[in-house]
């Protein structure tokens, strides 16, 4: 019963942070397309946009990997200390 609890939990949280994650993904858009149009408006001479754009892109993209990545920095610990008792109990 324990085993299917702690199961529900990560699926709940995986599921959270991939919506966490999509959330993100439609503010960036929105805000983005913001900035393009009023960018192309004000001050068609020069792509300011790129900036915004481009340095949000990359915590989206980092975002992006810890939100579906399944191989978590929690699970990698716990699968390590598993294989360390394993080793202890022989």
């Amino acid at each position: 019963m324990a085993n299917k609890d702690k199961n529900y939990e990560q699926a709940k949280s995986r599921v959270e942070k991939k919506i966490g994650f999509m959330i993100h993904v439609g503010v960036y858009v929105v805000v983005n397309a913001g900035l393009i149009t009023l960018n192309l408006t004000r001050s068609p001479e020069k792509y300011w946009f790129i900036w915004p754009l481009g340095g949000w892109g990359i915590g989206l993209a980092f975002h992006a990997f810890k939100a579906f990545s399944s191989g978590s920095a929690v699970n990698w610990k716990e699968k390590m200390i598993k294989k360390e008792q394993e080793k202890l109990d022989q």
